[in-house]
């Protein structure tokens, strides 16, 4: 059997939090509202780009449609999960 001391139980300890707060992190990144901006501006920059060099009328002003469409998903798409989570823990409760 291992040989289980203090210090080993606290290293593990410090390896868990450790790993705990980079997964709180990537999780609150996950859902920032930084993210979502940065993916709408990158969207955006995209398409227009795409649109510009493949001739497209107004391609800069086009480009606003999909990259709402983008965020209106976010957006439903938080209210949506919100819904099922509530609807999933009520069954099993």
């Amino acid at each position: 059997m291992e040989n289980i001391t203090l210090d080993s139980l606290s290293e593990e300890i410090n390896k868990i939090k450790d790993r705990n707060a980079k997964v709180e992190a990537e999780k609150a990144w996950e859902t920032s509202m930084h993210r979502k901006i940065s993916i709408l501006i990158l969207t955006y920059m995209i398409i227009s780009l795409v649109m510009y060099f493949l001739d497209f009328d107004k391609p800069f002003l086009n480009a606003i449609i999909p990259t709402s469409w983008y965020l209106l998903s976010t957006l439903s798409i938080s209210f949506l999960k919100k819904r099922y989570i509530n609807k999933y823990t009520s069954k099993r409760g």
